[in-house]
Protein backbone atom coordinates (compact mmCIF):
# COMPACT_ATOMS: atom_id res chain seq x y z
CA UNK A 1 0.00 0.00 0.00
CA UNK A 2 1.22 3.51 -0.74
CA UNK A 3 0.11 6.68 -0.08
CA UNK A 4 0.85 10.40 -0.30
CA UNK A 5 -0.52 13.04 1.95
CA UNK A 6 0.52 16.97 2.63
CA UNK A 7 1.12 17.91 5.83
CA UNK A 8 0.11 21.85 6.34
CA UNK A 9 2.28 23.01 9.65
CA UNK A 10 -0.01 25.70 11.33
CA UNK A 11 1.16 28.01 13.53
CA UNK A 12 -0.98 27.21 16.58
CA UNK A 13 -0.99 24.39 18.60
CA UNK A 14 -4.27 22.43 17.09
CA UNK A 15 -5.18 18.80 17.19
CA UNK A 16 -7.71 17.33 15.00
CA UNK A 17 -9.70 15.29 17.44
CA UNK A 18 -12.29 13.28 15.47
CA UNK A 19 -12.78 9.82 14.87
CA UNK A 20 -12.25 8.74 11.41
CA UNK A 21 -15.72 6.94 11.03
CA UNK A 22 -19.35 8.31 12.24
CA UNK A 23 -21.82 5.74 11.77
CA UNK A 24 -25.65 4.96 12.23
CA UNK A 25 -27.42 1.41 12.22
CA UNK A 26 -29.67 0.68 9.82
CA UNK A 27 -31.53 -1.99 11.73
CA UNK A 28 -33.82 -4.49 10.74
CA UNK A 29 -32.10 -7.43 9.90
CA UNK A 30 -31.81 -8.35 13.65
CA UNK A 31 -35.39 -8.03 14.63
CA UNK A 32 -36.59 -11.06 16.58
CA UNK A 33 -32.83 -12.33 17.78
CA UNK A 34 -32.66 -12.82 21.10
CA UNK A 35 -29.28 -13.04 23.63
CA UNK A 36 -29.35 -16.43 23.27
CA UNK A 37 -28.75 -16.49 19.97
CA UNK A 38 -32.19 -17.63 18.74
CA UNK A 39 -33.24 -15.35 15.53
CA UNK A 40 -36.81 -16.12 14.00
CA UNK A 41 -36.52 -15.41 10.55
CA UNK A 42 -39.77 -14.51 10.13
CA UNK A 43 -38.96 -11.51 12.27
CA UNK A 44 -36.26 -10.13 10.08
CA UNK A 45 -37.32 -6.92 8.86
CA UNK A 46 -34.88 -5.69 6.06
CA UNK A 47 -35.22 -2.29 5.68
CA UNK A 48 -35.43 -2.41 1.77
CA UNK A 49 -39.14 -0.89 1.90
CA UNK A 50 -39.57 1.26 4.56
CA UNK A 51 -37.07 4.32 3.33
CA UNK A 52 -34.06 2.19 4.85
CA UNK A 53 -32.22 3.12 1.64
CA UNK A 54 -33.81 6.80 1.57
CA UNK A 55 -32.38 6.94 5.05
CA UNK A 56 -29.06 5.62 4.09
CA UNK A 57 -28.38 8.34 1.21
CA UNK A 58 -29.65 11.09 3.80
CA UNK A 59 -27.59 9.93 6.26
CA UNK A 60 -24.60 10.26 4.09
CA UNK A 61 -25.34 13.23 1.37
CA UNK A 62 -26.98 15.35 4.09
CA UNK A 63 -25.08 14.76 7.45
CA UNK A 64 -21.65 13.51 5.86
CA UNK A 65 -21.34 9.92 7.75
CA UNK A 66 -19.01 8.03 6.40
CA UNK A 67 -20.46 4.43 8.14
CA UNK A 68 -23.58 2.13 7.69
CA UNK A 69 -23.70 -0.99 9.81
CA UNK A 70 -26.06 -3.56 8.35
CA UNK A 71 -26.84 -5.93 11.39
CA UNK A 72 -28.19 -9.35 10.04
CA UNK A 73 -29.15 -12.93 11.66
CA UNK A 74 -26.87 -15.97 10.39
CA UNK A 75 -30.64 -17.81 10.63
CA UNK A 76 -31.57 -15.67 7.71
CA UNK A 77 -28.68 -15.42 5.88
CA UNK A 78 -28.68 -19.83 6.21
CA UNK A 79 -32.25 -19.89 6.01
CA UNK A 80 -32.44 -22.06 9.24
CA UNK A 81 -29.41 -24.17 7.86
CA UNK A 82 -26.89 -24.20 10.38
CA UNK A 83 -23.63 -24.90 9.11
CA UNK A 84 -25.02 -24.49 5.11
CA UNK A 85 -24.45 -22.49 1.97
CA UNK A 86 -25.76 -18.82 2.03
CA UNK A 87 -29.74 -18.90 0.83
CA UNK A 88 -29.40 -17.47 -2.73
CA UNK A 89 -32.58 -16.05 -1.83
CA UNK A 90 -32.21 -14.65 1.44
CA UNK A 91 -28.64 -13.27 0.29
CA UNK A 92 -29.96 -11.36 -2.33
CA UNK A 93 -32.17 -9.60 0.06
CA UNK A 94 -29.11 -8.68 2.05
CA UNK A 95 -27.13 -7.76 -0.84
CA UNK A 96 -29.51 -5.68 -2.21
CA UNK A 97 -29.49 -3.27 1.04
CA UNK A 98 -25.82 -3.80 0.90
CA UNK A 99 -24.93 -2.50 -2.50
CA UNK A 100 -27.86 0.08 -1.55
CA UNK A 101 -25.06 1.16 1.13
CA UNK A 102 -22.53 0.69 -1.13
CA UNK A 103 -23.66 3.01 -3.46
CA UNK A 104 -23.71 6.01 -1.47
CA UNK A 105 -19.82 5.89 -0.95
CA UNK A 106 -20.17 4.77 2.66
CA UNK A 107 -18.58 2.04 4.44
CA UNK A 108 -20.79 -0.59 5.17
CA UNK A 109 -20.43 -3.32 8.07
CA UNK A 110 -21.60 -6.68 7.76
CA UNK A 111 -22.74 -7.49 11.45
CA UNK A 112 -23.67 -10.93 12.61
CA UNK A 113 -26.43 -10.36 15.29
CA UNK A 114 -26.31 -13.85 17.42
CA UNK A 115 -24.68 -12.92 20.51
CA UNK A 116 -21.92 -15.75 19.82
CA UNK A 117 -24.93 -18.35 19.80
CA UNK A 118 -27.27 -20.43 17.34
CA UNK A 119 -30.58 -21.15 19.42
CA UNK A 120 -28.81 -21.18 22.95
CA UNK A 121 -25.86 -23.12 21.87
CA UNK A 122 -22.29 -20.96 22.26
CA UNK A 123 -19.98 -21.42 19.04
CA UNK A 124 -17.36 -23.50 19.78
CA UNK A 125 -18.48 -24.27 23.01
CA UNK A 126 -20.99 -26.91 23.09
CA UNK A 127 -23.07 -25.09 20.17
CA UNK A 128 -22.40 -24.81 16.63
CA UNK A 129 -18.82 -25.79 15.51
CA UNK A 130 -15.80 -23.47 14.91
CA UNK A 131 -15.95 -24.93 11.25
CA UNK A 132 -19.50 -23.73 10.83
CA UNK A 133 -18.94 -20.84 12.37
CA UNK A 134 -16.13 -20.10 10.12
CA UNK A 135 -18.25 -21.39 6.81
CA UNK A 136 -19.93 -18.63 7.20
CA UNK A 137 -17.82 -15.61 7.30
CA UNK A 138 -15.84 -17.71 4.63
CA UNK A 139 -18.73 -17.47 1.99
CA UNK A 140 -19.41 -13.60 3.03
CA UNK A 141 -15.64 -12.74 2.79
CA UNK A 142 -15.55 -14.78 -0.86
CA UNK A 143 -18.44 -12.22 -1.69
CA UNK A 144 -17.64 -9.33 -0.43
CA UNK A 145 -13.52 -9.66 -0.94
CA UNK A 146 -13.28 -7.00 -4.06
CA UNK A 147 -14.83 -4.26 -2.05
CA UNK A 148 -12.57 -2.69 0.81
CA UNK A 149 -15.32 -0.73 1.71
CA UNK A 150 -17.20 -3.89 3.47
CA UNK A 151 -16.43 -4.06 7.05
CA UNK A 152 -16.37 -7.24 9.08
CA UNK A 153 -17.64 -7.21 12.46
CA UNK A 154 -17.66 -10.96 13.78
CA UNK A 155 -20.50 -10.93 15.85
CA UNK A 156 -22.88 -8.87 18.02
CA UNK A 157 -22.15 -8.87 21.79
CA UNK A 158 -20.45 -12.30 22.92
CA UNK A 159 -21.80 -12.92 26.49
CA UNK A 160 -21.37 -15.77 28.90
CA UNK A 161 -18.57 -17.31 27.43
CA UNK A 162 -15.09 -19.00 27.93
CA UNK A 163 -13.05 -15.57 26.36
CA UNK A 164 -10.04 -17.67 25.63
CA UNK A 165 -12.06 -20.10 23.86
CA UNK A 166 -13.93 -17.62 21.92
CA UNK A 167 -10.70 -15.96 21.38
CA UNK A 168 -9.30 -19.00 19.48
CA UNK A 169 -12.55 -19.56 17.43
CA UNK A 170 -12.40 -15.61 16.09
CA UNK A 171 -8.76 -16.10 15.25
CA UNK A 172 -9.98 -19.08 12.86
CA UNK A 173 -12.25 -17.16 11.54
CA UNK A 174 -9.56 -13.84 10.77
CA UNK A 175 -7.38 -16.72 8.59
CA UNK A 176 -10.21 -17.62 6.74
CA UNK A 177 -11.60 -14.20 6.03
CA UNK A 178 -7.67 -13.16 4.42
CA UNK A 179 -7.22 -16.32 2.78
CA UNK A 180 -10.31 -16.12 0.96
CA UNK A 181 -8.96 -12.45 -0.40
CA UNK A 182 -10.48 -10.11 1.90
CA UNK A 183 -7.16 -8.84 2.62
CA UNK A 184 -7.44 -5.09 3.27
CA UNK A 185 -10.89 -4.93 5.13
CA UNK A 186 -11.75 -3.76 8.40
CA UNK A 187 -12.41 -6.91 10.77
CA UNK A 188 -14.05 -5.86 14.27
CA UNK A 189 -13.50 -8.48 17.00
CA UNK A 190 -15.77 -8.51 20.10
CA UNK A 191 -15.02 -9.29 23.47
CA UNK A 192 -17.37 -11.25 26.31
CA UNK A 193 -20.01 -9.61 28.57
CA UNK A 194 -22.09 -7.67 25.65
CA UNK A 195 -18.53 -5.98 24.52
CA UNK A 196 -19.24 -3.63 27.01
CA UNK A 197 -16.24 -0.81 26.63
CA UNK A 198 -16.38 -1.03 30.86
CA UNK A 199 -15.04 -4.43 31.18
CA UNK A 200 -12.71 -5.05 28.04
CA UNK A 201 -10.00 -4.08 29.55
CA UNK A 202 -10.48 -6.84 32.25
CA UNK A 203 -12.84 -9.57 32.64
CA UNK A 204 -13.90 -8.60 28.66
CA UNK A 205 -11.42 -10.77 27.22
CA UNK A 206 -9.46 -7.39 25.05
CA UNK A 207 -5.98 -8.79 25.86
CA UNK A 208 -7.14 -12.18 24.21
CA UNK A 209 -8.72 -10.72 21.00
CA UNK A 210 -6.37 -8.40 20.26
CA UNK A 211 -3.97 -10.96 20.39
CA UNK A 212 -5.39 -12.62 17.20
CA UNK A 213 -3.89 -11.98 14.26
CA UNK A 214 -3.80 -12.15 10.28
CA UNK A 215 -2.30 -15.66 8.37
CA UNK A 216 0.91 -12.85 7.56
CA UNK A 217 1.53 -12.41 11.20
CA UNK A 218 0.51 -8.53 11.35
CA UNK A 219 -2.09 -6.90 13.13
CA UNK A 220 -3.18 -4.79 10.70
CA UNK A 221 -7.41 -3.85 10.19
CA UNK A 222 -7.97 -6.14 13.03
CA UNK A 223 -9.94 -3.83 15.71
CA UNK A 224 -11.54 -3.85 18.77
CA UNK A 225 -14.89 -4.00 18.75
CA UNK A 226 -16.35 -1.90 21.38
CA UNK A 227 -20.29 -1.02 22.70
CA UNK A 228 -21.68 0.50 25.96
CA UNK A 229 -25.21 1.96 26.50
CA UNK A 230 -25.90 4.99 29.39
CA UNK A 231 -28.70 3.07 31.22
CA UNK A 232 -28.48 1.60 34.58
CA UNK A 233 -27.42 -2.20 33.61
CA UNK A 234 -26.08 -1.55 29.74
CA UNK A 235 -29.08 -2.91 28.05
CA UNK A 236 -30.82 -0.24 26.05
CA UNK A 237 -33.59 -0.78 27.11
CA UNK A 238 -34.14 1.83 29.45
CA UNK A 239 -34.73 5.76 28.89
CA UNK A 240 -33.56 7.27 31.53
CA UNK A 241 -29.13 7.42 31.43
CA UNK A 242 -27.26 6.95 34.38
CA UNK A 243 -23.73 7.32 33.14
CA UNK A 244 -21.87 9.64 30.82
CA UNK A 245 -19.22 6.60 30.53
CA UNK A 246 -16.10 8.82 30.64
CA UNK A 247 -14.62 6.60 32.95
CA UNK A 248 -15.14 3.39 30.90
CA UNK A 249 -13.98 5.07 27.47
CA UNK A 250 -11.31 6.77 29.63
CA UNK A 251 -9.53 3.84 30.73
CA UNK A 252 -10.28 2.02 27.45
CA UNK A 253 -8.30 4.58 25.45
CA UNK A 254 -5.80 4.25 27.89
CA UNK A 255 -5.46 0.43 27.79
CA UNK A 256 -5.07 0.79 23.80
CA UNK A 257 -2.69 3.35 23.54
CA UNK A 258 -0.60 0.99 26.38
CA UNK A 259 -1.01 -2.01 23.74
CA UNK A 260 -0.39 0.35 20.38
CA UNK A 261 -3.80 -0.72 19.38
CA UNK A 262 -6.83 0.62 17.87
CA UNK A 263 -11.16 0.15 18.89
CA UNK A 264 -13.98 0.91 16.97
CA UNK A 265 -17.20 1.76 18.84
CA UNK A 266 -19.57 -0.08 16.56
CA UNK A 267 -23.03 0.44 18.31
CA UNK A 268 -23.91 3.27 21.74
CA UNK A 269 -27.43 4.49 21.88
CA UNK A 270 -29.66 6.33 23.90
CA UNK A 271 -33.06 7.76 24.29
CA UNK A 272 -34.52 11.18 24.20
CA UNK A 273 -34.76 11.51 27.61
CA UNK A 274 -33.57 14.92 29.42
CA UNK A 275 -30.57 13.09 31.47
CA UNK A 276 -29.45 11.51 27.81
CA UNK A 277 -28.65 14.71 26.45
CA UNK A 278 -26.10 16.20 28.91
CA UNK A 279 -24.49 12.57 29.37
CA UNK A 280 -24.91 10.78 25.52
CA UNK A 281 -23.32 14.50 24.04
CA UNK A 282 -20.46 14.12 27.06
CA UNK A 283 -19.48 10.19 25.86
CA UNK A 284 -19.41 10.99 22.28
CA UNK A 285 -16.92 13.91 22.37
CA UNK A 286 -14.80 11.98 24.89
CA UNK A 287 -14.31 9.55 22.26
CA UNK A 288 -13.90 12.12 19.20
CA UNK A 289 -11.11 13.61 21.81
CA UNK A 290 -9.36 10.21 21.81
CA UNK A 291 -9.49 9.50 17.73
CA UNK A 292 -6.34 8.31 17.94
CA UNK A 293 -7.32 4.70 19.19
CA UNK A 294 -11.01 5.11 18.69
CA UNK A 295 -11.38 4.57 14.92
CA UNK A 296 -15.07 4.84 14.55
CA UNK A 297 -18.22 5.79 16.01
CA UNK A 298 -21.59 4.04 15.46
CA UNK A 299 -25.17 5.09 16.73
CA UNK A 300 -27.86 2.74 17.45
CA UNK A 301 -30.48 2.92 15.52
CA UNK A 302 -32.17 3.68 12.42
CA UNK A 303 -33.48 1.77 9.21
CA UNK A 304 -36.73 -0.23 10.01
CA UNK A 305 -36.77 1.47 14.53
CA UNK A 306 -40.05 3.44 13.76
CA UNK A 307 -39.51 7.25 15.34
CA UNK A 308 -40.91 6.37 18.61
CA UNK A 309 -38.59 3.55 19.55
CA UNK A 310 -36.76 4.41 22.91
CA UNK A 311 -33.38 4.99 21.32
CA UNK A 312 -34.13 6.41 17.97
CA UNK A 313 -31.95 7.66 15.94
CA UNK A 314 -34.75 7.28 12.60
CA UNK A 315 -35.12 10.77 10.78
CA UNK A 316 -38.76 11.85 10.25
CA UNK A 317 -40.30 12.78 7.20
CA UNK A 318 -40.73 16.60 6.67
CA UNK A 319 -41.72 18.96 3.30
CA UNK A 320 -40.74 15.95 1.51
CA UNK A 321 -37.30 14.72 3.00
CA UNK A 322 -35.55 13.39 5.83
CA UNK A 323 -34.68 15.24 8.87
CA UNK A 324 -32.94 14.36 12.00
CA UNK A 325 -34.24 14.22 15.36
CA UNK A 326 -32.23 16.49 18.30
CA UNK A 327 -30.19 13.37 19.47
CA UNK A 328 -28.77 12.57 16.32
CA UNK A 329 -28.19 16.05 15.91
CA UNK A 330 -26.74 17.49 18.97
CA UNK A 331 -25.20 14.50 20.45
CA UNK A 332 -23.46 12.64 17.14
CA UNK A 333 -22.80 15.32 14.61
CA UNK A 334 -22.31 17.60 16.57
CA UNK A 335 -19.26 16.25 18.38
CA UNK A 336 -18.00 14.82 15.14
CA UNK A 337 -18.50 18.25 13.33
CA UNK A 338 -17.06 20.81 15.95
CA UNK A 339 -14.32 18.30 16.63
CA UNK A 340 -11.97 19.61 14.51
CA UNK A 341 -11.97 23.23 15.57
CA UNK A 342 -10.98 22.31 18.88
CA UNK A 343 -8.04 22.97 20.81
CA UNK A 344 -6.25 20.57 22.38
CA UNK A 345 -3.00 19.66 23.87
CA UNK A 346 -0.60 16.50 23.29
CA UNK A 347 1.48 15.03 25.97
CA UNK A 348 5.47 15.98 25.77
CA UNK A 349 6.87 13.85 23.20
CA UNK A 350 9.71 11.83 24.80
CA UNK A 351 13.10 13.55 24.10
CA UNK A 352 15.05 10.23 23.17
CA UNK A 353 12.72 8.28 21.22
CA UNK A 354 12.32 4.41 20.22
CA UNK A 355 15.53 3.63 18.24
CA UNK A 356 13.43 0.72 17.29
CA UNK A 357 10.93 2.79 15.40
CA UNK A 358 11.60 2.88 11.68
CA UNK A 359 12.65 6.28 10.74
CA UNK A 360 11.88 8.58 7.77
CA UNK A 361 13.53 11.19 5.91
CA UNK A 362 11.73 14.32 5.30
CA UNK A 363 12.83 16.94 2.81
CA UNK A 364 11.16 19.63 0.95
CA UNK A 365 10.61 17.78 -1.96
CA UNK A 366 10.25 13.84 -0.81
CA UNK A 367 10.14 11.98 1.96
CA UNK A 368 11.65 8.03 2.08
CA UNK A 369 11.21 5.39 4.06
CA UNK A 370 14.02 3.94 6.02
CA UNK A 371 15.45 0.91 7.93
CA UNK A 372 14.07 -0.50 10.85
CA UNK A 373 16.53 1.64 13.33
CA UNK A 374 16.87 5.05 13.76
CA UNK A 375 21.14 5.25 12.64
CA UNK A 376 20.51 3.60 9.32
CA UNK A 377 18.22 5.22 6.12
CA UNK A 378 17.62 4.54 2.40
CA UNK A 379 16.81 7.91 0.74
CA UNK A 380 18.22 10.12 -1.72
CA UNK A 381 21.13 12.45 -0.88
CA UNK A 382 18.73 15.79 0.02
CA UNK A 383 20.63 19.11 -1.76
CA UNK A 384 22.92 20.74 0.93
CA UNK A 385 20.52 23.48 1.12
CA UNK A 386 17.22 21.24 1.80
CA UNK A 387 16.94 20.49 5.65
CA UNK A 388 17.40 16.95 6.59
CA UNK A 389 14.18 16.04 9.62
CA UNK A 390 14.57 12.55 10.85
CA UNK A 391 10.72 11.61 11.96
CA UNK A 392 10.12 8.07 13.79
CA UNK A 393 7.04 6.81 12.84
CA UNK A 394 5.27 4.72 15.34
CA UNK A 395 2.64 2.20 13.31
CA UNK A 396 0.98 0.83 16.73
CA UNK A 397 0.21 4.21 17.91
CA UNK A 398 0.33 5.95 14.46
CA UNK A 399 1.94 9.20 16.48
CA UNK A 400 4.98 10.67 14.18
CA UNK A 401 7.70 12.30 16.65
CA UNK A 402 10.48 14.41 15.13
CA UNK A 403 14.01 14.01 16.93
CA UNK A 404 15.20 17.58 16.20
CA UNK A 405 13.82 19.84 13.19
CA UNK A 406 16.00 23.35 11.89
CA UNK A 407 14.51 26.32 13.10
CA UNK A 408 12.82 27.43 9.98
CA UNK A 409 10.51 25.42 8.13
CA UNK A 410 8.65 24.63 5.10
CA UNK A 411 4.87 25.03 5.12
CA UNK A 412 4.17 21.86 2.95
CA UNK A 413 5.92 18.38 3.20
CA UNK A 414 5.43 15.61 1.13
CA UNK A 415 4.99 12.35 2.73
CA UNK A 416 5.29 9.15 1.20
CA UNK A 417 5.26 5.61 3.02
CA UNK A 418 2.80 2.95 4.17
CA UNK A 419 1.67 2.82 7.66
CA UNK A 420 -1.83 1.49 8.19
CA UNK A 421 -4.69 3.85 6.83
CA UNK A 422 -5.66 5.37 9.98
CA UNK A 423 -5.52 9.01 11.31
CA UNK A 424 -2.40 10.09 12.20
CA UNK A 425 -1.15 13.12 13.82
CA UNK A 426 2.29 14.64 13.66
CA UNK A 427 4.11 16.60 16.65
CA UNK A 428 6.95 18.56 15.89
CA UNK A 429 9.26 19.82 18.11
CA UNK A 430 11.17 23.36 17.70
CA UNK A 431 14.25 24.99 18.78
CA UNK A 432 13.41 27.37 20.45
CA UNK A 433 16.12 29.19 20.98
CA UNK A 434 16.10 29.86 17.14
CA UNK A 435 12.32 30.67 17.23
CA UNK A 436 10.81 34.15 17.04
CA UNK A 437 7.77 35.89 17.91
CA UNK A 438 7.56 37.95 14.43
CA UNK A 439 8.60 35.19 11.91
CA UNK A 440 8.66 35.60 8.72
CA UNK A 441 6.58 33.80 6.02
CA UNK A 442 8.46 30.27 5.27
CA UNK A 443 9.89 29.81 1.48
CA UNK A 444 11.06 27.11 -1.04
CA UNK A 445 14.26 27.21 0.33
CA UNK A 446 14.43 27.15 4.07
CA UNK A 447 17.79 28.55 5.63
CA UNK A 448 19.41 27.63 9.03
CA UNK A 449 19.36 24.95 11.40
CA UNK A 450 18.69 23.67 14.42
CA UNK A 451 20.92 21.68 16.39
CA UNK A 452 20.14 18.26 17.59
CA UNK A 453 21.98 19.18 21.43
CA UNK A 454 19.75 21.78 21.82
CA UNK A 455 17.01 21.90 24.51
CA UNK A 456 13.80 21.64 22.65
CA UNK A 457 10.06 22.54 23.81
CA UNK A 458 7.35 20.20 21.75
CA UNK A 459 4.98 22.25 20.10
CA UNK A 460 1.91 21.30 17.90
CA UNK A 461 3.05 22.63 14.84
CA UNK A 462 0.28 20.61 13.02
CA UNK A 463 -2.51 17.65 12.46
CA UNK A 464 -3.43 16.48 9.85
CA UNK A 465 -5.52 13.49 8.88
CA UNK A 466 -4.46 10.75 6.68
CA UNK A 467 -6.72 10.44 3.21
CA UNK A 468 -4.45 7.67 1.42
CA UNK A 469 -4.37 7.14 -2.25
CA UNK A 470 -3.83 3.97 -2.78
Amino acid sequence: MYFKTFFWLATAPIVLAKVQFLGIAIAGGDFGCQIDGSCPTGSTQLPLNNDGVAQMQHFVKDDGINMLRLPISWQFLVNNQLGGNLNSGNLAKYDQLMQACLATGAYCMIDIYNFARWNGGIIGQGGPTDDQFVSLWKQLASKYADNDKVVFELMNEPHDLDVGTWANTCQKVVTAIREAGATAQMILLPGTNFDSAATLPGIGGAEQMLDIKNPDGTTDNLLLDIHKYLDEDNSGTHAECTTDNTDAFTALAEFLRGKGRKGFVSETGASKDASCFTAFCAQNTLINVNADVFVGLVGWGAGSFDTSYVLSLTPSKQNGGLVDNKLMSQCLLTPWVESSDKESEDPEPSASGDSSLPSVILTTEALSTASTTASTTRAATPKASEPVITVQINSDTSVLQTASIPSTLTTLLTAGGSPSDETYSIVLAVPTSTQSQDQAPPSASPTGGGSSSRSITPLLWGCAVLSLLL
